[in-house]
Formats: structure tokens, sequence, C-alpha cells
């Protein structure tokens, strides 16, 4: 059986607990989230989540979503805030 190399989006913010900050991943394809110490780690932990998740997939016999990163285009957005509002960091 050949093995195929699947390719999906994730999503790495940092928060902020107390003194100490961690870093939460989500593949929202997949719908997989994790959480680290350091950007490596949360990266390795969120990989495992998302084998497991496609291998739970596979052994139902349901189809497993891929992204096509190829095709998609993940950017920013730098907007104008109106005078005096109120903002807050995520």
């Amino acid at each position: 059986m050949q093995t195929q190399v699947l390719n999906y989006r994730i999503i790495i913010e940092p928060e902020k607990t107390g003194k100490k900050i961690v870093y939460n991943a989500f593949c929202p394809t997949l719908g997989v989230a994790d959480y680290g110490d350091t950007i490596d780690e949360v990266l390795k932990s969120i990989k495992k989540g998302i084998e497991l998740a496609i291998e739970c997939l596979a052994e139902e016999r349901k189809e497993i979503p891929v992204d096509n990163v190829k095709e998609q285009v993940v950017t920013t957005a730098q907007v104008k805030a109106p005078a005096g509002a109120r903002t807050f960091a995520l």
C-alpha cells in the first residue's frame, strides 16, 4: 500500500496565561486543536492529533478532507478603526 502525504493548514496563536505564554494550534479542516509551551512543541503535538484524526476517519471508512494549500491564499489585512474604538488582542 502506497502512503500519501496530506497537507493541512494550521493556525497558531500565542495566549498569555498569567505570566506564561502558551501556543494554541488549530487545524480547521479536521477540527483538531492542541496547545504547547513552544511553537515546535505545539506543531509536534497537533501533527499527532491530525494523524490520529485521519486514522480514525480511515478506520471508519469515511472520506478524509484535505486542504488544497496550493490554491489557498492565507494573508492578513490592515484596516483603519474609527477614532475612539475600543480594541483588544485575541
